[in-house]
């Protein structure tokens, strides 16, 4: 344990050294919750302002009095369209969509015909396909009050038009709507994680083969395994204090929210950074021996990185996997590493309860890989210095 302690002090201290990556990486971990949620709030605020909206991009709103009568009303305003709106919504440039009136709607309306109102937008342009639904409630509310006028008219009941109440009830606690928006952020933290310990485990393994500095340690009289428990408790160190940041940077956050909604259904507090520590710190460690292992291989510190990417790679994807998946949470996501935490830290964010098993899978794997993981960098290490 002393020679353990020694290199891992040695460890601590060559990754102090190299201030400016320490530097960045910090920095980077400590401002990603601010940022993030700042991003989301004003994308949130933004969307919220253009459903509140009271404004309708019209083109010909002159061939349509009652239409216009009808806006008026409801205390929308008629926003004339530019004469060029289906090239500025295929540009982006315009974030409205655009209801379009034939030149003989009043008089199709009048004979009892049914004149067609276009409402024009593209798919690709988010921001105006956002408020598509909210112009056709608005133009499906002015067809009824026309239809009830008319059966009005002809001394029909209006009531037998909806011989049925349909009212819609959400089941979705008001935590798990914000999880919908705040889903990225367990991503986020993992990937930071990551890149946190990537830059120690490389250095302390090829960069000190590259720089001719390994060879001298597995000369001394420490053994193996003290000299792997050393090296990967200080990348550990590193990973679990990025980890510690990032996951604490999301409490100060949340008062920079833009968006009123967002702010009050988004709750991430101690309890919430606790679990996710709790499931991070493990997971931390898990990495940086298995970045450490496929590191020791390498001659080259870009040789490292260059081997290194397949891990990033499947880190990055393997959240995808509750994407595809539309059957919802399986066992199996339990077992593997990074999609474990990336499904329980989405349970913290939706306020869902899980029980302590759910937490013992996960740390059982992390557990079992680090251990295989040191078991292979010794070995490398003992076949270097029989070199």
């Amino acid at each position: 344990m002393n020679d353990a302690w020694t290199v891992f002090v040695k460890e601590v201290r060559d990754a102090l050294r190299d201030r400016r990556t320490l530097l960045a990486v910090v920095l980077s971990s400590v401002l990603m919750g601010p940022v993030l949620l700042f991003g989301l709030s004003v994308l949130v605020a933004s969307s919220e302002e253009r459903a509140e909206s009271r404004e309708i991009v019209v083109a010909g709103i002159e061939h349509a009095p009652s239409l216009h009568n009808f806006l008026l009303r409801q205390t929308l305003v008629a926003k004339p369209a530019p004469p060029d709106y289906e090239r500025q919504l295929v540009e982006r440039r315009l974030a409205d969509p655009v209801v379009v009136v034939a030149p003989d709607f009043e008089q199709a309306l009048a004979r009892g015909e049914r004149p067609l109102l276009e409402v024009v937008s593209s798919s690709a342009n988010t921001r105006a396909a956002a408020s598509v639904r909210r112009v056709q409630r608005v133009l499906l509310s002015f067809n009824r009050e026309i239809a009830l006028q008319r059966l009005t008219h002809r001394g029909v009941a209006p009531a037998l038009l909806e011989p049925m109440q349909v009212e819609e009830r959400d089941l979705a606690d008001p935590r798990a709507r914000a999880a919908q928006l705040t889903g990225i952020v367990p991503f986020f933290v993992l990937m930071a994680v990551l890149y946190g310990a990537l830059n120690a485990a490389l250095d302390t393994t090829a960069g000190e083969r590259e720089r001719g500095s390994l060879e001298p340690l597995l000369l001394t009289p420490a053994s193996r395994y003290a000299l792997v428990a050393g090296k990967w408790g200080a990348v550990a160190c590193v990973g679990m204090l990025i980890a510690v940041l990032s996951c604490l940077s999301f409490l100060p956050a949340q008062s920079l929210m833009r968006s009123e909604t967002l702010a009050a259904l988004f709750r991430f507090g101690w309890r919430e950074a606790g679990l996710f520590l709790a499931l991070l710190l493990p997971l931390a460690a898990t990495l940086s021996a298995l970045m450490m292992a496929i590191a020791i291989r390498c001659k080259t510190f870009k040789e490292a990185q260059a081997s290194n990417t397949v891990v990033i790679l499947a880190v990055s994807l393997l959240p995808l996997v509750t994407i595809f998946n539309q059957g919802g949470e399986q066992p199996w996501h339990l077992w593997l590493p990074a999609l474990a935490q990336i499904t329980l830290m989405s349970r913290v964010l939706r306020g869902d309860a899980f029980a302590a098993t759910d937490l013992l899978v996960p740390l059982l794997v992390a557990a079992v890989l680090a251990g295989a993981c040191l078991a292979t960098i010794a070995r490398h290490l003992r076949v270097a210095a029989l070199r």
